[in-house]
């Protein structure tokens, strides 16, 4: 039905089982990961099961991968990455081989970076054997509770996941993986989100996370997909501040595609018309469709368009 959609969509389920607690007098989420809660406190002595800050659940001693401890408490005052990884995932490895690039960059750029390794391999041998390669710290693989507890914290959905942290342990963004693929130079580091991005082979993964914006345009002529970034990009600004001041996440991501293989492929997928500038929203996990084919793309009309698909106005068509 609507509802149960609607219920999938704003809570970004991607995967069953799942429970999700809530707080009913707020409507906010308390924790997305309930069956680890429940795994993991089955007496309900941790109840309500809220957010904690970075730094409690992460308490304790850390690993280098020459057997050196250090405390948690040396992450302080640096961004720091928290990766969740395996060896067994072929994703991961090659992540990880970009990584540690990256890691070396940033550190000889004079940044205060760390990186936290949280094991989801199937044993201590695998995790050493792939710690081996890693040149940052890591959650002891003994210490499954704590290794868990970062898991509902973050309600990790499937790995590799990158989250990047400021220094005060607040969330900047959850897409670390598409964000290091897309920047092999770090130029952009810490990679703050922005509000509209450009459609890529890299980022295109987040069209699952829920509804997206798609605005398709003839990129054969010249700065029409910079004009069209400019064109979203307050609509876009307005949302995200909207929401971020209620504490949520935005409903919408916002993306620009142009031409080329990967967005063919998105349009015969979707059954798209060919037609460029479309304005489309997109939710891949509904199997559902939102189509603007109009001459000229105009503030107004995205504006309109984005308004009405928040308050259930418009009509969705099969993809």
């Amino acid at each position: 039905t609507l509802l149960q959609l609607k219920l999938w969509n704003k809570y970004r389920v991607s995967n069953i089982p799942s429970l999700i607690f809530i707080d009913a007098s707020t409507g906010k989420v308390v924790c997305r990961n309930g069956l680890l809660v429940i795994r993991d406190d089955p007496e309900g002595l941790e109840f309500p099961w809220g957010p904690k800050p970075f730094c409690e659940v992460v308490a304790g001693p850390l690993l280098r991968n020459n057997g050196q401890t250090l405390d948690s408490a040396a992450l302080e005052g640096s961004h720091v990455g928290v990766y969740f990884s395996a060896h067994w995932c072929p994703p991961c490895r090659s992540l990880t081989r970009v990584l540690v690039e990256s890691y070396r960059k940033i550190k000889e750029a004079g940044q205060k970076f760390e990186i936290l390794f949280v094991s989801a391999d199937r044993s201590e041998d695998s995790f050493k054997q792939y710690f081996s390669e890693m040149p940052w710290v890591a959650v002891p693989y003994a210490d499954e509770a704590r290794r868990s507890r970062l898991n509902r914290l973050y309600g990790i959905q499937g790995i590799p996941t990158l989250i990047v942290l400021d220094p005060k342990g607040d969330v900047i963004t959850r897409q670390g993986r598409v964000e290091v693929l897309n920047d092999v130079e770090c130029r952009e580091f810490p990679w703050h989100p922005k509000p509209v991005l450009e459609l890529t082979d890299s980022n295109a993964v987040q069209l699952n996370e829920g509804p997206c914006l798609v605005l398709f345009v003839d990129s054969e002529d010249d700065g029409e997909s910079e004009a069209a970034k400019q064109l979203i990009q307050p609509i876009a600004e307005k949302i995200i501040a909207k929401y971020k001041a209620k504490d949520e996440e935005a409903p919408l991501l916002f993306f620009v595609a142009g031409e080329d293989d990967m967005t063919d492929s998105l349009r015969d997928y979707t059954n798209l018309p060919e037609a460029a500038p479309l304005l489309t929203i997109l939710d891949m996990s509904a199997r559902a469709k939102y189509v603007m084919d109009v001459e000229e793309i105009t503030p107004e009309i995205v504006e309109a368009f984005v308004s009405d698909f928040l308050a259930d106005k418009l009509k969705p068509e099969p993809i």
